[in-house]
């Protein structure tokens, strides 16, 4: 189902088009081209071991050498199997990971509820009893962190406490997004499941929650996200987007299924997200993060930089219907209407 502005946003959008990067440019070496594999078909958990065989040229000289694999899942709802990495697509991803590597693999979250619950509910014990050397990690519960520094509401810096496991350089670091549409940045795919899905909170009595940190102000979560993203980009392995059940309207937990029947992976995370965004049939000028972490040189925005093998585009694609709250969420193109004085 298509997006409807009103006619009054959909004109003061386009005025403000001149006032943002449309396709923001990345720093690496002219000419050079970022790789995504897009795969359509009837079996979830073939669809992703599909897509990361498509890219094996990429992902085995790093994985080689490296001591552990880390699965990064989404659990933003630790009850509702739509708006979380399917354990389908966790066996789908060992199904590729596990002929090539031979060390220990985490599959590791840090829950905005209780970590545990979501690993029970959607069969993620049953995963580690199928595959060997496999184990699951509560980051909240295990503590180990990192200071990132962040922007807080007021926009002073305030440092985010970021699970250490998510920055360990021995480790290949695996994104396991899907594709969802989201409150805040339009979509959450792949970068945000780990920019936002980073940051611990206490357990228990121990009464702290660093995600607050991150989630304040649209613009500030916006841009805490490129922070975030741009302090975990040096370990970032693959990223594997599970489209098979997307979810449409208010993501990323309340949301409807859509059977786009689709995964894809690639070692640019941003190109991923680029891409799947194509695929939900979402103006990619709105995607703020992605065209941040473009600007930033953390990966490749530009669909002309992107050679895309599989399925086509064009062939996958479904128009997601997006959050109701879409009109607020785009504000962050045009200008601040409450802007201090200018000073120096």
């Amino acid at each position: 189902m298509p997006l409807e502005l009103s006619r009054r946003n959909v004109l003061r959008l386009a005025a403000l088009a001149p006032l943002y990067p449309i396709l923001g440019q990345t720093q690496e070496a002219a000419g050079k081209h970022s790789t995504v594999a897009l795969v359509k078909g009837d079996q979830r958990r073939q669809n992703v071991t599909d897509a990361l065989t498509a890219i094996d040229h990429q992902i085995r000289p790093v994985l080689r050498t490296k001591k552990s694999v880390v699965i990064k899942v989404n659990n933003v709802s630790t009850t509702n199997q739509l708006a979380a990495t399917h354990a389908d697509s966790i066996h789908g991803i060992l199904d590729y990971i596990q002929p090539r590597f031979k060390g220990p693999v985490f599959v590791v979250e840090s829950s905005a509820g209780d970590t545990p619950q979501g690993f029970d509910t959607f069969g993620y014990n049953k995963v580690v009893q199928e595959h060997k050397n496999v184990s699951l990690i509560d980051l909240n519960r295990e503590a180990k962190f990192k200071l990132v520094p962040m922007i807080d509401y007021d926009l002073h810096e305030k440092n985010a406490r970021m699970a250490a496991r998510l920055y360990d350089p021995e480790a290949f670091i695996i994104s396991a997004a899907m594709l969802k549409t989201h409150n805040v940045a339009v979509a959450t795919l792949s970068v945000k499941n780990m920019s936002l899905g980073a940051p611990l909170h206490g357990v228990g009595t121990d009464r702290w929650n660093d995600k607050r940190v991150v989630h304040n102000g649209l613009r500030q979560t916006l841009f805490n996200i490129f922070l975030a993203a741009q302090s975990m980009k040096p370990y970032w392995g693959a990223a594997v987007i599970d489209g098979y059940e997307g979810m449409e309207g208010n993501g990323p937990g309340s949301g409807t299924p859509v059977p786009s029947r689709l995964a894809i992976a690639s070692t640019d995370y941003v190109a991923a997200d680029r891409v799947a965004v194509e695929t939900m049939g979402i103006n990619a000028a709105w995607m703020s993060t992605l065209q941040y972490c473009a600007q930033g040189g953390l990966g490749e925005f530009d669909l002309d930089k992107i050679d895309v093998v599989g399925a086509k585009i064009a062939d996958v694609q479904k128009k997601y219907r997006l959050h109701t709250d879409i009109e607020r969420e785009l504000e962050w193109m045009g200008p601040l209407t409450d802007l201090p004085k200018k000073i120096g």
